[in-house]
């Protein structure tokens, strides 16, 4: 297996790993999560359930960006980012920059505590708001995913 054969099994098994635990989170989680009948756990709930996969998303996010970048540097495709038919790689790069500053700044400085606090004031509406921006974010990465694997096989919008 050749290096950039390598980086491009490293780099799907990261997005799977990563985008399936946030269909997991999304589908799963957060659905059962508010449905528990006593409010008042539900945060520490879903914080311990997500606290698990965060750091292993870390690890995958981290995976995806360097192999993501690996490879571009390798194929010498930075072309590719100046052209419409490749949108999604424009679409890769931030739908990862999104994820990175969610996992790397904005939990770990403020996330936690925000959805602490709204969640003791407002469970239903906080979740509410939590289940749809896990739906935009899984949407976003699904249709780049899409997009990059067709365009991957030839198959070009514009």
């Amino acid at each position: 297996m050749d290096d950039l054969t390598l980086a491009r099994v490293l780099h799907i098994l990261a997005l799977v790993h990563w985008i399936g635990g946030v269909f997991f989170v999304t589908a799963v989680v957060l659905p059962s999560v508010r449905r528990l009948a006593q409010a008042e756990k539900r945060a520490a709930t879903f914080e311990e359930i997500e606290g698990r996969f965060a750091p292993q998303a870390k690890i995958s996010v981290t995976l995806a960006g360097l192999s993501g970048f690996y490879m571009t540097w390798k194929l010498d495709a930075w072309y590719r980012f100046a052209e419409a038919d490749y949108w999604w790689m424009q679409a890769m790069v931030a739908v990862w920059a999104i994820f990175t500053v969610v996992l790397f700044i904005a939990e770990p400085l403020f996330l936690h505590d925000w959805f602490r606090t709204r969640a003791a004031r407002d469970p239903e509406g906080t979740f509410a708001f939590v289940q749809r921006a896990h739906a935009v974010l899984l949407t976003a990465s699904l249709v780049t995913i899409a997009g990059a694997m067709a365009g991957a096989h030839g198959w070009f919008v514009f």
